[in-house]
């Protein structure tokens, strides 16, 4: 089956596409990306959705290796609106 694993973080992109056999899970995708041994990788998501790294793969899926947050949310929002 067909997946693709992208690596998104400010100012660097990085996609790759993988030929993986069935049942494979995200964990396998990782690996078999060469991201692995990423440290900035703080989780998964399969199309935009929180994934555990044993989540069962189907052919298409999207594996997106999350980084951790720099900024609480709350905080940020808060910010935008003291500038406006």
């Amino acid at each position: 089956m067909r997946i693709e694993v992208i690596r998104a973080w400010p100012h660097r992109f990085d996609s790759v596409v993988l030929e993986l056999p069935e049942g494979a899970r995200v964990v396998d995708a990782v690996r078999a990306s060469g991201f692995a041994d990423d440290p900035e990788i703080a989780g998964h998501a399969i199309h935009g959705v929180v994934a555990r790294a044993d989540a069962e793969l189907r052919d298409g899926d999207r594996v997106e290796l999350l980084r951790p947050l720099t900024l609480d949310p709350k905080e940020a929002r808060r910010r935008r609106a003291r500038k406006a």
